[in-house]
């Protein structure tokens, strides 16, 4: 089996979809040595590629989530709770007591 490098890197899902199936071939243990050797050099390759594709997409990300004109990253979860409240709260129709006073009951 000989695995050629590709002239054009391959797109995000391709090229996870090849190393998934490189992974599958070599699991099996029935490639002869140096075939399994130019996989996992391939898988090495596909890896780097989607790494990168991974972290441009997350630079992207932090770009639109531009606040101020200074990138903040947030955490997902972070991000779902922060954005739940925001929805929460322009929904609210309660009056909350101004702070440092307590509201009786």
């Amino acid at each position: 089996m000989q695995v050629e490098p590709t002239a054009k890197p391959p797109e995000f899902e391709q090229a996870l979809e090849e190393l998934e199936q490189l992974v599958e071939r070599l699991e099996r243990g029935d490639l002869p040595l140096e075939d399994a050797l130019k996989s996992f050099e391939r898988g090495v390759e596909l890896t780097r590629h989607c790494q990168g594709a991974l972290r441009a997409a997350q630079a992207r990300v932090e770009l639109l989530l531009q606040r101020n004109g200074q990138a903040q990253a947030v955490p997902f979860a972070a991000a779902e709770e922060e954005s739940a409240a925001e929805s929460s709260a322009a929904t609210d129709t309660t009056s909350t007591p101004p702070a440092g006073q307590l509201q009786r009951p």
